[in-house]
């Protein structure tokens, strides 16, 4: 089903580039993107060098064999973790030099993040999850905003329920509320069914899409599931530290 929901406005941050900028660069980028592990006396190679350029409002699918290295690709495009050496750009900026204050100002303004765990915090309930976000960023129509979000995905009557009290789907359905929350131009989401049954796994990720395409967001998501890979606009296989058109 197809929902139509019009765009929601973004106040640029104070390095925020201008609207044409931002048109004209991509929204993530890595470049000759290195990550190296040590392992003993081993130096272990992850990503070799890899080249990714991400367009705004593309759904991205990463897909590989376990180890290959997606979940660090992700945590470095999201500046979680930094690189051996190359570069992250989000909007044309470069991310690897940034300090920790700055990258968590840009992660607030920029980047939402789905873990495949959810992350939740357990002694808040599901509306003060999705409003946490929302009073850092020092949104004015905070509380309105997040019974939107609920109730668009399908839990505005759950939303004094602590995590505890609801299933894994729900749980990710709030997790998914509170990342698009702060409207980021660009969603990461680790593995987002990967905890989840096949059909609960179908229902979260009909949400996750039916959310970026409201949102006109970027979305770049991990998962060893071809069907929800499927799904995607563009699908890239990681194998040997090196990124692979797929199909």
């Amino acid at each position: 089903m197809t929902t139509t929901v019009s765009r929601p406005s973004i106040v640029p941050g104070p390095r925020d580039p201008a609207p044409d900028q931002v048109a004209a660069t991509p929204a993530l980028e890595a470049i000759a993107l290195r990550r190296e592990l040590r392992s003993g006396e081993r130096t272990l190679l992850i990503l070799d060098d890899l080249d990714l350029v991400v367009p705004h409002g593309q759904l991205l699918a990463i897909r590989g064999p376990s180890g290959s290295g997606k979940s660090t690709l992700l945590a470095l495009l999201a500046g979680l973790d930094r690189p051996t050496s190359g570069s992250v750009r989000i909007d044309g900026e470069a991310i690897e030099h940034l300090g920790e204050d700055e990258l968590a100002r840009l992660r607030r303004r920029k980047v939402g993040f789905v873990f495949q765990s959810f992350h939740l915090l357990p002694n808040l309930t599901a509306r003060e999850n999705v409003l946490l976000p929302l009073e850092l960023q020092g949104a004015g129509d905070a509380r309105q905003r997040a019974s939107e979000l609920l109730d668009q995905v399908g839990l505005g009557e759950r939303g004094h329920h602590y995590p505890s009290q609801l299933s894994g789907g729900e749980q990710q359905r709030v997790a998914l509320a509170r990342a698009f929350a702060p409207r980021p131009r660009r969603l990461l989401a680790d593995e987002p069914t990967g905890n989840l049954d096949s059909r609960t796994g179908a229902a979260v990720l009909a949400t996750l899409i039916e959310l970026q395409r409201s949102s006109h967001s970027t979305l770049v998501l991990v998962t060893h599931d071809e069907q929800v890979a499927a799904a995607a606009d563009r699908r890239v296989f990681l194998a040997d530290g090196k990124l692979h058109e797929d199909g």
